[in-house]
């Protein structure tokens, strides 16, 4: 009784780490396509940039450590 609800909730969770991965590698993507682009690009960018790769990679490694995989 106890172990079915473990099981539920590990997959909620584990959905809510790929949505949030997808996210954060389109915002990556984003700010690093925005920094290509630019002239001159101001230090705030250049750390808004690093943030988000920096977040990227935490929730990546995390999926991995989880073992959670895409299927389509």
């Amino acid at each position: 009784m106890f172990f079915q609800r473990k099981g539920w909730l590990r997959k909620e969770y584990d959905k809510k780490l790929l949505t949030q991965l997808q996210e954060y590698k389109e915002h990556w993507q984003k700010q690093k396509q925005l920094l290509d682009k630019s002239f001159d690009p101001s230090e705030e960018a250049i750390c808004q940039t690093k943030i988000a790769q920096v977040k990227y990679y935490f929730l990546l490694r995390e999926a991995k450590e989880r073992n959670v995989s895409i299927k389509r």
